[in-house]
């Protein structure tokens, strides 16, 4: 049983996903035309309600079977998934993500926990070299807020911080785990910066702007928080 351990998400929390999305966005618009590759999202988004989470290389066979099913074998379409796997997602860290995981482990145990799919969301953890910066401590589920039990049994701890940019997540964890779990809103990303998403869920015990913030852990709680200052 360990004092603490810091459950760190990945996109949008230590890596800025919207402008990959971007790039992809732009990828596709150029070799395919915007408004077919407008296609692509949307069934990105119709996986991904399918799902429960985000499926980049499925949305992409399901644009190759459906939209682009006269031209299948198109060698632009069949560069983008390597375009995809291949992705410098260490490039897209947050300024100091590296180092506030290195900061986090002079306090207790790093891990990351985060949504996904088996095969590009380890990519991408891989690739970033933010597998390597938690010595390989790295859990992908597809709802990571219905997989409390699994977190503890695998990483038990008398205290848990949760570090994500949904608050959707962060309160849906901290009605299980009460105040064994301090969460921390990093005010990143789209889903962040939504003032609706923001309205419809309570505040976290700690907000701060940036992730590079918590390199100045430990943060005090607010007095209002349910969790204890730490």
């Amino acid at each position: 049983m360990q004092d603490m351990v810091f459950l760190l998400d990945v996109d949008n929390t230590l890596l800025d996903n919207d402008a990959v999305v971007d790039d992809l966005r732009r990828r596709l618009s150029d070799n395919f035309g915007s408004t077919s590759a407008e296609r692509y999202w949307t069934f990105f988004e119709e996986l991904r309600v399918e799902l429960g989470y985000t499926d980049y290389l499925g949305a992409l066979q399901r644009y190759r079977l459906r939209e682009l099913s006269d031209d299948m074998n198109d060698p632009r379409l069949l560069q983008m998934s390597t375009f995809l796997v291949d992705y410098p997602f260490a490039e897209r860290l947050y300024p100091g993500a590296l180092k506030v995981v290195e900061h986090l482990q002079r306090f207790g145990t790093t891990v990351i926990l985060t949504d996904g799919d088996v095969v590009f969301q380890p990519r991408k953890v891989q690739r970033s070299g933010l597998w390597q910066a938690v010595d390989g401590r790295v859990l992908i589920y597809i709802h990571k807020e219905l997989m409390l039990d699994a977190v503890h049994k695998r990483y038990p701890a008398r205290h848990y911080v949760m570090v994500d940019d949904k608050l959707r997540i962060l309160s849906a964890m901290k009605d299980q785990w009460g105040d064994r779990l301090t969460t921390v809103f990093p005010r990143q990303g789209h889903y962040a910066l939504d003032p609706h998403e923001s309205a419809a869920h309570p505040a976290a015990d700690i907000t701060i702007e940036s992730i590079a913030d918590l390199l100045e852990w430990p943060l005090a709680v607010p007095r209002r928080a349910a969790a204890p200052t730490l």
